[in-house]
């Protein structure tokens, strides 16, 4: 088979920032070049969308990203006949395009789609690499640069939303977790131009506030939530102020939570 995927001088360096955790780049590199779809499983907001966004820029490739949800569907994914100006016109869906124009198709938490869609997704997702548009009669042949990444949340797994074994091992596997301090206070001045002291601030309300997960709170504290903290700071916004609205509140509606959540941030900046 021919091989015109770009070769490694090819990569680009100008990719959004992002701070590797380990071996990931590697894995999706080679996962890419090797033609395997790649599932990245990890919790709520640890990075794994601008993971792909990297990778995407990084190999110079278009991203198709699809927010997956209970009332996706496989046309939703594929495509569909649209009626204007009296004519039937087909329209490809987000998995289509990026089969055409080689690029990758990312489905976030593919998990909450329709069981439908795995369907749509098993013959991408194996050696043939196909996409069958039942409705125009296509068979699509995935080219070389395609890729297909899917992720999801283990930790919102129940026994009607989990992944099918038979559709897991079809794909090479990452698990993403929140980074390290030293890691995510870098990834905080790498995202907002921060000073050292505030990484380091808001990384250590972080690490209290995850101590409480499975206790009080259902879910901990995001990285991403603590980027859009230190940007309102940086903005000129009180510490104390931004760190409830951009993390507390989003923790949390039980207001008694919310008051035992302030404070660790009030320790934090002093009051």
């Amino acid at each position: 088979m021919k091989n015109d995927l770009p070769p490694e001088s090819a990569l680009q360096p100008d990719a959004p920032f992002y701070q590797p955790a380990g071996d990931e780049i590697t894995i999706f590199e080679q996962a890419w070049r090797n033609h395997l779809p790649l599932l990245i499983k990890g919790p709520t907001g640890c990075g794994k969308t601008r993971f792909v966004a990297h990778m995407a820029a990084r190999l110079g490739l278009p991203l198709y990203t699809v927010a997956c949800h209970d009332d996706l569907t496989a046309a939703d994914l594929v495509g569909r006949h649209l009626i204007g100006d009296g004519e039937t016109v087909w329209c490809d869906g987000p998995l289509t395009r990026a089969v055409r124009e080689g690029g990758i198709c990312y489905l976030d938490e593919v998990v909450e789609a329709r069981k439908d869609t795995t369907v749509v997704l098993h013959p991408l997702a194996d050696d043939r690499r196909l996409l069958p548009i039942d409705r125009t009669g296509e068979l699509l042949q995935a080219p070389p640069s395609f890729m297909l990444v899917v992720s999801y949340n283990p930790g919102y797994q129940n026994l009607l939303k989990g992944m099918k074994p038979s559709t897991r091992q079809r794909f090479v596997s990452l698990r993403f977790d929140f980074p390290t301090s030293v890691r995510e206070e870098a990834i905080l001045r790498g995202e907002t131009g921060c000073d050292a002291d505030l990484a380091r601030r808001l990384v250590n309300i972080a690490g209290a506030l995850r101590a409480l997960k499975d206790h009080d709170l259902e879910e901990a504290a995001s990285t991403r939530l603590l980027i859009y903290a230190a940007l309102l700071i940086k903005a000129g916004m009180d510490p104390v102020a931004a760190c409830r609205a951009a993390v507390v509140e989003s923790l949390t509606d039980d207001t008694e939570i919310v008051d035992a959540l302030m404070e660790v941030v009030s320790a934090t900046f002093g009051r």
